[in-house]
């Protein structure tokens, strides 16, 4: 192989890899949402609950690419939600998703039952493709409330 080949060879695939790493960078990971939750669960320890709740509404601390944290009460009830703020108030525990799977249900049991972890897959709006995506959802039960953010699959 003659050398300007190699190099353009050379040169193409680090592009495509710096292209793939800047794609797959593009939206949050599992450990990113875990991390995301974490803060929000320390700072309603340090600030309470109700200034975590405007600010994860209406702020951009607990928002990141596709990430974003929403907390909801154990009756299933929104009192904080990154991506819809009119659902804030609202009791959505019987909502479900496309498929028929109990969304708020499956957090807040959850909560109840193990204190942290990740739920089975359900089809929820993803605020930055405005299309119903597949995802997960990691929550953690601080106080009488599941703290949660999720990651949605590509």
């Amino acid at each position: 192989m003659n050398r300007h080949l190699l190099h353009t060879t050379l040169s193409a695939v680090a592009l495509c890899l710096t292209l793939q790493t800047a794609h797959a960078d593009e939206y949050g990971k599992p450990a990113e949402a875990e991390a995301l939750v974490g803060k929000a669960v320390a700072a309603i320890k340090a600030n309470g609950a109700e200034k975590v709740f405007d600010e994860v509404t209406n702020g951009k601390t607990y928002k990141d690419r596709d990430l974003y944290v929403f907390i909801y009460n154990l009756e299933g009830k929104a009192v904080a939600h990154g991506a819809n703020p009119k659902l804030v108030g609202k009791d959505l525990i019987d909502l479900k998703d496309a498929d028929g799977k109990p969304l708020i249900r499956m957090l807040v049991d959850l909560v109840k039952t193990k204190g942290k972890g990740w739920t089975e897959e359900v089809k929820f709006r993803n605020p930055v493709t405005d299309k119903i995506q597949t995802r997960v959802n990691y929550c953690e039960r601080q106080a009488d409330f599941a703290v949660c953010s999720g990651v949605f699959k590509y």
